[in-house]
Parts: C-alpha cells; sequence; structure tokens
C-alpha cells in the first residue's frame, strides 16, 4: 500500500468512519441581496478521501494540519505520520508506542560499537550503491556510447572492488566520495540540454536538478526508515553514516543501495518532459530554488509509481516490489546482526 501525502498547503486532515479526508477552509467572496456589500466567509472544500486501509502511512508536507481524532484513529491503527516541509526536508514523524525488540536492539548497539563489524557492513552498503549506479548510467548509455560515461562506468567498478579493500571507515568514505563525484559527472549527461547541472549539491540545493535529487531522496531515506524500524532495529544506530542526534544513521545506510532508483525518477520525470523548468522558481538565500506544487505531484506520483514495480530480488530469487525489496534487505541486516556475521549481501539490480 503506497503512503497518503497531503501537499497542499494550508490543508487538513479530517477522518469520516474509516476513511480519511483532506479539506482545506477557503475564503471566497459571496454577493448578497442588492443594496448590502460583498463579504468574505470560509467554506471547506474536500480535496481527497481515502480508504484507511488503503495508506500504508500519511505523509504531511509544510502547512499540513491534522484533526485529534485523526491523530487518535492512526495510532491505533500504528499508521506513522511523517512531518516535511515544504521542500520535503524531513521534521519528524508520529508513532505509536516503540517496538518490543529489546533484545534485537541490544544485539544491534554491540555490533554497532563493534568497529570491524561496522567496517564491513559499510563496506557492503558502499558496494551496492556503486554498484546500482554504475548500471544506471551504463543501461542509458548502450544507444550513446558516450566515452565520458564510460570512463565513470570503468571507475565505479574500480572504486567497488577498493571499498572491499579499506581498513578504515574514512578511506572508505574518500573511496565512495570519488566515485560519487565521478558518477555525477557522466549521470549528468543524460540530461536533456533544458537543465543545468553541474555537479550534486544539496545544502542548499542550487538548481531545479538538485531540488530533484534531495526531494526524492528525503522520500526514500521515510522509506528506509519504515523499513528499519518494521523490523524491530533501531533507525538511529548504523553502521556507514555517524551516529548523531537526530540523525537515523541506520536507515541511511539501508537507502544507498537504493539511490539509483531515485536518479532514475529524477531522469525519467525531466527527460519525458513530465516536470519542466519552468515549474521552478527563484527563492531566497535559503531556499534558492522553489519547486511547483504541480512538480512535487507529478515527482511523488513518479516515486511511488516506481515503489510498486516487481523486480527480481536475488535473494529470494522471485519478484518483489521496489518497496518489499527495501524491507527484505531491513530484514537481512536483522538477520546480520541476529548470527553476529557481517556478510550482508546488497540489493544489486540487473
Amino acid at each position: 500500500m503506497p503512503p497518503l501525502y497531503v501537499v497542499e498547503q494550508g490543508a487538513r486532515l479530517h477522518q469520516d468512519g474509516r476513511r480519511l479526508l483532506v479539506k482545506k477552509e477557503d475564503e471566497v467572496a459571496r454577493d448578497h441581496a442588492p443594496g448590502t456589500s460583498s463579504i468574505e466567509r470560509d467554506r471547506v472544500r474536500e480535496l481527497s478521501s481515502t480508504p484507511l486501509v488503503n495508506v500504508s502511512e500519511v505523509v504531511l508536507m509544510g502547512n499540513v494540519g491534522l484533526t485529534t481524532p485523526v491523530i487518535k484513529l492512526l495510532l491505533a491503527e500504528k499508521l506513522d505520520v511523517v512531518f516535511l516541509t515544504e521542500d520535503g526536508e524531513y521534521c519528524g514523524r508520529l508513532t505509536g508506542p516503540a517496538t518490543p525488540h529489546v533484545l534485537l536492539r541490544r544485539k544491534q548497539y554491540e555490533c554497532q560499537t563493534d568497529a570491524a563489524f561496522g567496517l564491513q557492513m559499510a563496506q557492503r552498503f558502499v558496494q551496492g550503491k556503486l554498484a546500482n549506479a554504475r548500471v544506471l548510467v551504463q543501461r542509458h548509455n548502450r544507444e550513446r556510447n558516450d566515452a565520458v560515461i564510460e570512463r565513470a562506468v570503468d571507475a565505479l567498478a574500480q572504486a567497488t572492488a577498493r571499498a572491499e579493500r579499506t581498513t578504515q571507515l574514512n578511506a572508505l568514505n574518500g573511496v565512495e566520495g570519488a566515485a560519487t563525484a565521478a558518477y555525477f559527472g557522466a549521470w549528468k549527461r543524460l540530461l536533456k540540454p533544458a537543465w543545468q547541472f553541474e555537479k550534486r549539491m544539496r545544502r542548499p540545493p542550487p538548481d531545479p536538478i538538485n531540488v530533484l535529487l534531495s526531494f526524492g531522496y528525503t522520500l526514500l531515506a521515510r522509506t528506509a526508515y519504515g523499513a528499519v524500524e518494521a523490523a524491530g532495529l533501531d533507525p538511529y544506530a548504523g553502521f556507514l553514516h555517524a551516529v548523531e542526534y537526530n540523525r537515523p544513521s541506520l536507515a541511511l545506510d539501508l537507502m544507498e543501495e537504493f539511490r539509483a532508483v531515485v536518479d532514475g525518477v529524477v531522469l525519467w520525470c525531466v527527460n519525458s518532459g513530465q516536470i519542466v523548468p519552468e515549474e521552478f522558481t527563484k527563492g531566497d538565500t535559503a531556499r534558492p530554488v522553489v519547486m511547483g506544487a504541480k512538480a512535487k505531484r507529478t515527482f511523488i506520483l513518479a516515486y511511488e509509481r516506481r515503489m510498486d514495480e516487481t523486480i527480481l530480488y536475488p535473494r529470494l530469487n522471485e519478484r518483489l516490489a521496489v518497496r518489499r525489496c527495501i524491507q527484505a534487505q531491513a530484514r537481512a541486516i536483522v538477520d546480520c546482526i541476529q548470527r553476529r556475521a557481517p556478510d550482508y549481501v546488497p540489493m544489486y539490480f540487473r
């Protein structure tokens, strides 16, 4: 089941039995009888109605509210509410009681403090990321035969092998950083000329493509967070990403091997004309580029459609939706922790 996204600014989530209603109050002018002045009143209109059974979680973006009955209903049904800024940056989440996985989390913390275990897990996450990035640009270059992309493909293959030989997390981060720069140097050549993109920049994203990438990665991180938490793990105790306050490090670890999914969605959206440059406007220093509501809705639909596509999941040798592959990989991390064996196998795309 997909999440319910609410992106309309000023909207509010209501309950009608087992349905979730998105409503918004509008100020509209109404003419009265001759001789009286025109006054304004509030009118509530319904934007959407969704059966609760069709919702996996609720994602609220920006100035969106929800009623107390809705909060109680979602908590009772164990459905999380994720709060994002209007630009898609993560703010927090409303969730029910903590999962009763004390013993598993105790093992997770012990493994997280084991440097050797942590390094090997981190190596697997990086290898998955680089291998899938390589597959993406290589697939798109089959008919182009672009020499720059071919060199990046080779660089990514070499970096994937080097990641296995690193002995320190800092060295692994260096390998990943250099390979990622080479990847985006090739990836940008797949964009149509109307789109300007020099390199990956995220704080703040300075152009529409970087805005789309950041937005997509936020959605992916939220998906990974839910998978990690559902598996019984602490999303904040990771291996590749340093543990910092309010950083879901393990969720960020898990999403690495799936970043190419977002990159592919961005390519499809902009190269197919589903999203056009005119849907982005100039902002301020904090937000140099602002994505319009229509582009946001278009991207969310494309992202969720991709999450629901089925692909071969090698670990089980069966076809699963991409969303379920992420969940299965979270359970694979659990298996490594339970066995104290850092032999995690990333999800490799073909």
